[in-house]
């Protein structure tokens, strides 16, 4: 019967070369590894080394063997991984990204739903825009994600959409609400718009030029901030209109904003929330739970894909 002891002292010796070499390797005594390697080849019936003056050299056989015994102690090693992350959910730190506007109405909810299930972990929902996730995402510095995107490709990430939010149109003047509004209303419109930093990337803003395309005009902005909360306070003082998700109308107008209120845009526009990760990533226990609680969340309340 092989043992892990036995691949790991034979890769070691076949690596140095040298029996010696391979006991102050794996900080074991020579007579053990050299007991191991010959319990090995009873094992296998075979001759692995053949020993050439102070070191030995690997048969054939012993060729043969390396790829087989690294990917088994790759998989033992992948194991321990696994279960060291499932292990880490009881006491470790979940991190998870998230753009700006979708916190407002899913990220204090989410994170009840995980210390619900986890009360021992340490929380972090990071993120403000949708670019600045993705680029965490791309570095490393997160393994998965909710955002907002324009598109559904993206190289080396793997975009999962989830849901559809709708965009309306805010105002404090019922007359701008009596119907719909239109590419041609909203090329003529005085707006206010949030996330000002990333106004040539934003989704939101991105959606808007593409409905205003065929006006020849970008979204019309008398003001510009960076956050959603200043521009529906702002929409509320009867100083502009603006364009906001659904969900973070439905959140925001009620208690920041009594004044104000919204209609749908024609046709009809919709931010795409998507699950991202980089492409091939190995999601951990804690990201896999992010990310069901995060679709549940945000299915709850925008449109489910």
């Amino acid at each position: 019967m092989l043992s892990l002891h036995q691949l790991t002292c034979f890769l070691a010796t076949y690596e140095q070369g040298s029996l010696t070499r391979a006991a102050d390797a794996l900080g074991y005594a020579q007579p053990s590894v050299s007991e191991q390697i010959r319990s090995l080849e009873r094992s296998l019936d075979v001759q692995l080394f053949r020993r050439v003056g102070r070191g030995v050299v690997p048969t054939t056989v012993a060729d043969a063997l390396r790829p087989h015994a690294e990917k088994v102690l790759a998989a033992v090693a992948e194991t321990e991984r696994a279960v060291a992350s499932t292990r880490s959910l009881e006491t470790g730190t979940i991190r998870f990204g998230m753009f700006g506007t979708a916190r407002l109405y899913a990220g204090a909810a989410l994170i009840a739903d995980v210390l619900d299930r986890h009360p021992g972990v340490r929380v972090e929902l990071v993120g403000q825009n949708s670019l600045d996730v993705q680029e965490d995402l791309r570095r490393g510095r997160l393994e998965a994600a909710m955002i907002a995107v324009a598109n559904l490709s993206s190289e080396g990430m793997t975009i999962t959409p989830v849901a559809r939010d709708e965009l309306v149109y805010i105002s404090a003047d019922p007359e701008r609400l009596a119907g719909p509004i239109t590419a041609h209303r909203l090329a003529q419109a005085s707006m206010v718009m949030a996330e000002t930093t990333w106004r040539e990337s934003d989704s939101t803003r991105i959606v808007l030029r593409q409905m205003l395309h065929e006006t020849g005009r970008n979204p019309p902005t008398r003001i510009e901030v960076e956050d959603v909360e200043t521009a529906v306070e702002l929409v509320d003082r009867g100083l502009a209109d603006s364009v906001i998700n659904k969900g973070a109308a439905q959140q925001l107008l009620p208690r920041m904003a009594p004044k104000t209120g919204w209609v749908s845009l024609r046709p009809r526009q919709y931010d795409t929330i998507a699950i991202v990760h980089r492409a091939g990533a190995q999601l951990s226990p804690a990201a896999r739970l992010m990310i069901e609680l995060a679709t549940e969340r945000i299915r709850a309340i925008a449109d489910p894909l």
